[in-house]
Formats: C-alpha cells, structure tokens, sequence
C-alpha cells in the first residue's frame, strides 16, 4: 500500500503568494488620489487668491480709492496681449492631453512644447511689464495689492513650467500611452487652473480699471 506524500515542513501554512512591505493604503474615494491631491491642492491655492481679492475689493469698494493710484497706469494693451498668450497655451495643451489619449506621440511632444513656449512668454512678458511700471509695490496700497496679486500668479506659472518641462521630457522619452498618460493630465488640470485664475486676476486689476465700472 502507498503511503501519501508528506509535504515538507511549514509548506502548508505558507501563501501562494506572500505579501512584503507595508499593507496598501485604503482608499475610501473612486477618485483616483493623483486627481484627488491636485483637485485639494488647487481649492487651497483658490483660498489664497481670495484672500489677495478681499483686500483689492476692501480698497476700491470699502474705501473707495482710486485704481490705480493717482498719477499712475497700468499697461491695459500689454495685458491683453498676455491673456492671449496664455489662455492660447489652454489650448495647446489640451492638445497634448488629447493627442496623448489618441496615441499621437507627434502631437503631444508639440502640443506640451509648444504649451511651455506659451507660458515662458507669459512670464517674460509679465517680468517685462514690471521693469517699466511707474510704481513699486511699496509705494501705496495699490501697489501692493497689484504686486501681490500678479506675483501670486506668475510663481503659479513659474510651477506650472517646472511640471510642463518634466512632462515634456517624459513625452520625448515615450513615457506616455493611450492608456497611461495620468503624467499629461494632471499637471494639464493644474494648467488649466492658472489660466482661469487669470481670468479674475486680469478682470479685476486691469479691465475694471479701464472701464471705470468700480
């Protein structure tokens, strides 16, 4: 008679496949957490600029001082200029985004190419402005708020280039795919959050100006 075979010490308590490390972290959200770190990290930054608006808005309805100050102007056609750089680099990288999702490598090499090009205009144009502006931040309140403002947005840029240029890099290398391209997509939402914050930035401190209608 046979006997069965005896299976080696310890080898039926043992898992098929055992697990090293750390367990993985619950996720108690669909949302994927690259999404969901740019979306929290994105309403903080929304805080922070409505905190720059409730001064601007304190000074020119509260107090009702002039904007600009007296004796002073704000470079209206080169702002308008400038939004048009940047909120063309909108759809540049959607582009990308759309042109990676299809797997047009060509496309999204130019599409995020030509999105950091567009921005390192804006900035350029941005720094260029303040080099020939007739005040200094520490010159009035106006100053201030329009430095802070502006600034606050240009190093939104500056950060959104640095994300831009790795993105890039990525592209040229071919890291990216139809079905992996969470690296173009992201910082395209962060993107995409820059331009609208100009939208309010350039409103507020240059058309309302303009139009006289605070």
């Amino acid at each position: 008679m046979e006997s069965a075979a005896i299976p080696a010490a310890g080898a039926a308590h043992e898992p098929e496949h055992e697990h090293h490390g750390p367990p993985e972290a619950n996720r108690s959200s669909r949302v994927e957490p690259q999404f969901l770190g740019m979306l929290l990290f994105i309403i903080s930054e929304i805080m922070l600029f409505l905190a720059f608006f409730t001064a601007y808005f304190f000074i020119r309805v509260v107090l009702d001082a002039p904007w600009p100050a007296e004796g002073e102007k704000l470079p209206i056609e080169t702002g308008i200029a400038n939004s048009f750089i940047l909120f063309s680099s909108s759809g540049t990288m959607h582009w990308a985004l759309e042109s990676a999702r299809r797997g047009n490598r060509l496309g999204l090499k130019l599409g995020l190419l030509t999105t950091f090009l567009l921005g390192t205009t804006f900035l350029a144009v941005q720094i260029n402005e303040y080099v020939f502006l007739s005040f200094a931040p520490a010159d009035n309140a106006q100053g201030t708020i329009f430095y802070g403002l502006t600034g606050l947005h240009g190093t939104h840029v500056l950060v959104g280039l640095l994300l831009l240029a790795f993105a890039t890099v990525r592209a040229f290398r071919g890291h990216y795919s139809p079905d992996e391209h969470r690296g173009v997509e992201v910082p395209g939402i962060y993107w995409h959050f820059v331009d609208v914050m100009w939208i309010f930035v350039f409103g507020s401190l240059y058309l309302l100006s303009s139009q006289g209608l605070l």
